[in-house]
């Protein structure tokens, strides 16, 4: 009897220290975020993530299809956990390099080592490229409930490119490199999720604001705004298609795109389809064409013959209301009084994408109303905000620029290829600036 009550004594402590155990476990996080801000002077998103050993506080414009995270290593760059990342290495094939630095000129350090694969840092704003040393080191972001932020968790050996000092050069002020969230293996969204395990998705949301923040989620909803509104529940889907070719100012052959590109298949004005070239809405096997969602662009820019074809309809749809004078880079520009104004900006008919959904057998709608589709350029007009991307246009024949996302959710769900999206949050009276950064405890 004394030993079958050891063995139930022993039972029971075991059942007690393993539930202690499991109490002293920190919940797996679900997200993480970063708080995003517009540039007054330069209209780049920028944000700021914790890096290195010991950490250093990086500002990065956020480049949405680029295919890396790159920060300039010469100047400054300072870590007892930087890796070069070597020729050959699995990191290294899976940034699909080309290139390989077996010697160094100069003293080793980081963005010079020998031995290391070499990649290709792009500057987007200033149209130039330069060769880079791929790395690792160690990156802190902070976890979120959806709700609030919560605590900074740290990852060793995120993959991000080294660049010289004048690869900076057109950034906003402050900045020291580019956060790329290209759909790729070593592309931020991607690299998190498989250090983190939380699901391999990212959201964006835009403020149109210079004064407040923006919000970038990593990982799963809810996304909520204040008062309350879990804003993941207004998503609406529609595939995200690869391109073959890369769509980057530089790239090594035989690189796909890392763009996030979507499937328009007409556009509408008052329920009525403008008459555009739909061969221009396919993506071609060389790379050419279709629709891509981009966080450099400030404006939406579109081929000649759909951007003609546009505002012809628009201009068409408020035959009523006198033009002014147009205001560069803006062709078609309206008195503010003369088109009033309702609760999602200026009082004009919205911009409707069509879209393919999953079966390709319907379609759904992303509307762009007046918030997005005008600019006020000063007190007294506001322009149509659609810019001529001229007939030799880069491979996507139309690139939604930020002005035309602010205020309005974007999902890139890439474990499922696909994009949700929420059309304007005004309808529900909240921006992008309504979430609560403030920690709880």
């Amino acid at each position: 009897m004394l030993t079958k009550i050891n063995f139930i004594s022993l039972f029971l402590s075991l059942i007690f220290l393993f539930s202690l155990s499991l109490a002293k476990t920190p919940p797996r996080p679900r997200a993480f975020l970063l708080p995003v801000t517009k540039d007054a002077s330069t209209k780049q998103y920028v944000t700021t993530i914790n890096q290195r050993t010991p950490l250093v506080r990086v500002k990065l414009t956020i480049d949405l299809g680029q295919r890396f995270l790159w920060v300039d290593c010469e100047k400054g760059y300072v870590s007892s956990s930087y890796k070069p990342v070597p020729c050959g290495s699995i990191p290294c094939k899976r940034s699909l390099s080309g290139a390989c630095v077996e010697s160094c000129v100069g003293p080793s350090s980081p963005g010079c080592n020998n031995n290391t694969c070499s990649h290709i840092p792009y500057n987007p704003f200033i149209r130039t490229s330069t060769g880079g040393e791929l790395a690792q080191d160690v990156v802190s972001l902070q976890s979120t409930d959806g709700s609030n932020p919560r605590k900074y968790l740290s990852t060793n050996g995120v993959v991000f490119d080294c660049a010289p000092h004048s690869l900076l050069e057109g950034l906003a002020k402050g900045v020291k490199g580019i956060l790329g969230l290209g759909n790729g293996y070593v592309g931020f969204p991607t690299q998190l999720g498989n250090a983190f395990s939380v699901p391999r998705k990212f959201a964006i949301c835009l403020t149109s604001s210079t004064t407040s923040r923006g919000v970038i989620f990593f990982g799963d909803s809810p996304y909520v705004f204040l008062p309350g509104m879990d804003v993941s529940k207004r998503l609406v889907y529609t595939p995200l298609l690869k391109n073959p070719v890369s769509t980057s100012g530089s790239y090594f052959e035989g690189e796909p795109s890392t763009d996030y590109f979507i499937g328009v298949t007409s556009i509408k004005i008052h329920s009525i389809v403008v008459p555009i070239n739909t061969t221009l809405l396919n993506i071609t096997k060389d790379g050419k064409g279709g629709t891509k969602i981009s966080t450099v662009e400030p404006y939406t820019k579109l081929e000649t013959s759909i951007y003609n074809a546009l505002t012809k309809a628009f201009v068409s749809a408020l035959a009523n209301v006198p033009m002014v004078k147009p205001v560069a880079p803006f062709k078609v520009c309206y008195n503010k009084t003369s088109l009033g104004s309702n609760q999602v900006g200026p009082g004009v008919p919205p911009i409707e994408l069509v879209l393919r959904n999953k079966n390709a057998t319907t379609y759904t709608s992303w509307f762009i109303w007046g918030a997005n589709s005008m600019v006020t350029v000063n007190n007294d007009v506001v322009c149509f905000g659609f810019v001529d991307g001229g007939v030799e246009f880069e491979p996507a024949s139309i690139v939604i620029g930020t002005h035309q996302i602010e205020d309005n959710l974007l999902q890139f769900d890439i474990a499922n290829k696909r994009l949700g999206f929420t059309s304007s949050l005004l309808f529900d009276e909240i921006t992008c600036a309504n979430f609560n950064f403030t920690t709880k405890a």
